[in-house]
Order: C-alpha cells, then sequence, then structure tokens
C-alpha cells in the first residue's frame, strides 16, 4: 500500500509543527557536526591555511546550494498546497517537472564549476597559502553537486507532502558515513591513498551519493505517493505552467539565499584582509554560528510547509497561529543555543583553533558581538517561510536586499576605517535587526495573503440564452476576510 502524505491542517498547530521541525532541525545540527568534525581534522592537523582553505571554498559552495534554494522552496510549497488541496495528481506533475529541472542544472554546475574553482576562489582574495588547497577541496566538491542537489530535492519535495522524518534518516546516514571516511581519506587508512584536504570533499561525494541511492530505494520500496516508477515517465517531461512557477516563484526565493551567500562571500573577502589569523577565526566562528541558525532554518522550513498545506485547505486562521507558533518556538530553540556558546566559547573555538593562539582570542571577540543577532534573524526566517507559502516571494527578498545590501555590507566597508575589523562583526546585528522590523511590517500590513504560486490561464467561455438572464452568483467567502 502506498505512503500517504501527512495531514497539517488539522490537530494542534504548535504540537504539529514542533514535531515536524525537529527531524529537519536534528538533520541541520548532524549537517553542522559534520562540518565541525571535518574542521576539526583539517583545522588542527592539517592546519590553519588548511582551515582558512575550506573556509573560502565552502563558502561557494554554500552559493551554489543556496541558488537552487528557491526552487527546492516553489516545489515544496506547490506541492504543500496540492496536497492540502488533496490534489495528489497535480503534487506527482510537480515531482516530475522538478525532478528534470534539477537534474539538468545540477549537471551544468557540476562541468562549469570544474573549470571555474582556481579563478572564483582567486577573486574572493583567498590568501596563497590557501588556494591550492581550496582549488583542490573545492573541486571536488563541484562534482558532488548533482548528489547534493537531487537529495536536497528530494527532502523539499517530502517535507511539502509532510514528511519530515524520512529525509532525516538519510541524511543522519551520510552524516555517518562522512564522518566515517573524513579521516580515512584524508589520511589513507588501511588500502586508501592519503588525499589529503582533497579526502574530505571525497567523502562528501562518496556519502552523499550512498545517502541519496538509499532514499530512492526506500521510496519505491514504501511505494510512496510521490514516487515515479517506470509507469509514470511522462510525468518527467516538463509541464510549462509548472516550470514557469518553479523558476518565477524560485527565482525570488533562490536569489534570496544567494544574497546571503553574497554577502557572506564579500564578508570572507574583508576577512582576508586582516590575515590568515583573522581568517581562521572567522572560519572558526561560522561552525558555531551554523548550529546558531539551525533552529530558525528548521522551523522557517517547517512553517513553510505546514502553512502551504493550509493555503491548499484555505485555513487561514491556522496560517496566522503557525507564524505566531513558528516565532515563539524560534526565541526558545535559538536562545538556549546562545547561551552556553557564549558562556563557553573558548571552550568550543579551541576545538577549531590552537589553545593560547591569537585566533583563538580574536574568534572570542567577534563571536560575542555577532551570536545575539541570530534571535533576530530567526523572526525573519520564520515570517519569510509563512509568507512565501502563498506565493508572495518579491517583498521577502526586497527586505532581504535592504538588510543585508543596505545596512550590513555598507555598515562593515565604511565603518572599517575608524573601527578595523569590528565594523564586520557589528555589521551582523546591524543587519539583522533591520531585516526583522521589516518583516514583521510586511507580515502586519503586507498584501501577501492574496499571492498565487500559480496563476491559472482564463478560461475561454460563452454565454448561452439560457445563462443570461440567471440569478446573480452567490457571494464567495473572501479567504482575507478570516485574517481582518
Amino acid at each position: 500500500m502506498a505512503k500517504a502524505p501527512l495531514d497539517l491542517t488539522s490537530g494542534p498547530i504548535g504540537r504539529n509543527l514542533l514535531l515536524f521541525a525537529l527531524p529537519i532541525l536534528a538533520g541541520n545540527i548532524a549537517q553542522s557536526l559534520n562540518g565541525s568534525v571535518n574542521a576539526v581534522w583539517v583545522g588542527r592537523y592539517l592546519g590553519e591555511a588548511a582551515l582558512t582553505a575550506t573556509a573560502n571554498a565552502n563558502n561557494i559552495m554554500f552559493f551554489l546550494i543556496g541558488s537552487v534554494f528557491g526552487f527546492g522552496m516553489a516545489s515544496t510549497i506547490l506541492i504543500g498546497q496540492a496536497i492540502g488541496a488533496r490534489d495528489i495528481a497535480q503534487a506527482r506533475r510537480v515531482v516530475g517537472t522538478s525532478a528534470s529541472f534539477f537534474i539538468g542544472l545540477s549537471v551544468i554546475i557540476a562541468i562549469a564549476g570544474w573549470f571555474l574553482a582556481h579563478p572564483l576562489l582567486a577573486a574572493m582574495g583567498t590568501p596563497a597559502a590557501s588556494l591550492p588547497l581550496a582549488e583542490a577541496y573545492l573541486r571536488i566538491i563541484f562534482l558532488a553537486m548533482p548528489t547534493l542537489y537531487a537529495f536536497a530535492f528530494l527532502s523539499a519535495a517530502l517535507r511539502g507532502a509532510g514528511d519530515s522524518r524520512t529525509p532525516f534518516r538519510f541524511l543522519l546516514v551520510s552524516v555517518l558515513l562522512d564522518i566515517a571516511l573524513n579521516p580515512v581519506l584524508i589520511f589513507g587508512l588501511g588500502p586508501f591513498p592519503a588525499l589529503g584536504i582533497a579526502g574530505s570533499a571525497w567523502a562528501t561525494l562518496v556519502s552523499q551519493t550512498l545517502s541519496l541511492t538509499g532514499l530512492l530505494l526506500y521510496m519505491r520500496h514504501k511505494r510512496h505517493t510521490l514516487w515515479l516508477g517506470r509507469a509514470d515517465m511522462h510525468l518527467f517531461k516538463l509541464d510549462l505552467t509548472i516550470l514557469r512557477a518553479l523558476v518565477v516563484k524560485g527565482v525570488p526565493m533562490g536569489l534570496q539565499m544567494v544574497l546571503i551567500s553574497l554577502s557572506v562571500i564579500l564578508l570572507m573577502t574583508m576577512v582576508n584582509q586582516y590575515g590568515t589569523a583573522t581568517g581562521a577565526a572567522y572560519g572558526a566562528s561560522l561552525q558555531l554560528w551554523n548550529y546558531v541558525q539551525m533552529p530558525a532554518m528548521a522551523i522557517g522550513a517547517a512553517c513553510s510547509s505546514m502553512a502551504a498545506q493550509n493555503v491548499g485547505a484555505q485555513r487561514w486562521d491556522r496560517v496566522r497561529g503557525t507564524a505566531r507558533q513558528g516565532i515563539l518556538f524560534n526565541f526558545l530553540l535559538t536562545g538556549a543555543l546562545i547561551l552556553p556558546l557564549v558562556l563557553l566559547d573558548q571552550y568550543s573555538l579551541a576545538l577549531f583553533l590552537p589553545q593560547g593562539s591569537e585566533s583563538l582570542q580574536i574568534a572570542r571577540h567577534l563571536n560575542h558581538i555577532v551570536i545575539g543577532s541570530f534571535l533576530f534573524f530567526g523572526v525573519s526566517f520564520v515570517i519569510s517561510g509563512v509568507v512565501r507559502s502563498t506565493g508572495a516571494v518579491i517583498p521577502p527578498l526586497l527586505i532581504l536586499a535592504a538588510s543585508l545590501w543596505g545596512v550590513r555590507v555598507p555598515f562593515a566597508e565604511f565603518l572599517q576605517p575608524y573601527w578595523g575589523a569590528n565594523a564586520i562583526w557589528w555589521s551582523f546585528p546591524a543587519g539583522s535587526l533591520v531585516s526583522m522590523l521589516l518583516s514583521l511590517a510586511y507580515y502586519r500590513w503586507g498584501g501577501w495573503r492574496k499571492a498565487k504560486m500559480i496563476t491559472p490561464p482564463p478560461a475561454e467561455h460563452v454565454a448561452t440564452p439560457s445563462e443570461i438572464p440567471a440569478c446573480p452568483p452567490s457571494p464567495v467567502a473572501d479567504p482575507d476576510a478570516v485574517t481582518r
């Protein structure tokens, strides 16, 4: 019997949202733990230059993953709305078109990235000591892009159908394999050759490929509603209406992640000007910040899936409740992470940096300035997840652009002559506060409830004589009336 999607349009909002978000959060934490463990191997045993290399290369990888984030989110919302409206056929059509689109795009990026790795890293101002190491690492990461993209897409599709547990299980498999393979391939344990920093990237490629294969076999075995077998090959043909929605709605959502990634790359370029010690301190701090961002990102993704199903079911009261509960959980979970990471940062940062080093003291200083800003970031992420569930994607993009490129980047750039590197660190809370205030204002007064993911073409209709004298149509319920 085929596995049915989970219904997020009924039951307690807070409980369901938390249970749905927890596997996403656990998966995000597992990914961050994976990156942190890898950073320990690289930073403690290959040196600060190698750690700076992975920090620069990973920024490009996050940019590439972020560039398709919008398409994945568009798929999640389209599937969620279809599931909420009980239109399983439409959900499967979205899966087929999205899969074809993702596969083609990922192959193009992998090929282009192999040849552009060196120019991209050089343009970022990667320190000369780290550049060859970063290039060797990044080339293999580009080869892993098709499997990374495919796994991200399937995870997004399953979450749209209300299933956050299955993606987490196979993500955990990938993380455990990656952690186990890192020392084996870096140092050449057993029959394997010593690949150095490239071994860390090869571990990612192998583990992600095996996990993706396992997820596909699981969906086939369970005859999941979204599984497309041989009899469904026609669904992989691009549906132009769905493709248009993926592009028109996905590009602005993807641009949000691109703007974030570009700002991070630009800030990394600024940091690189202060030398390897500051670059290593920033790279180590990023490892902690990845954990702090995880609750907000998980809750935002859960809010988007839950809100999308309720938009499809026209349950606007539950959409409002999703936003309220999401903000509450953000403060509780993010705050619970920030406190110990502030009090114990000397020990946590020492996992990535040698005790007594200049980098460790720099990292502690900048961590105290930056880490609290992720509470503001969390509110923005939750609100963005709710409003885009209807198809309102441009205003969140403009809000993010204003906060990052109108506040954070200029703040860091123009105040450096006076504050030095502190201008970079203080730009984080300044930009995040502006983003939160603008997001709340748009949620309260914006027209996001009237947005649509897919606008159906107008039907051609010619009135017949029997229709002309008919009584006026019955009034149609206005979904916005529920929210007023």
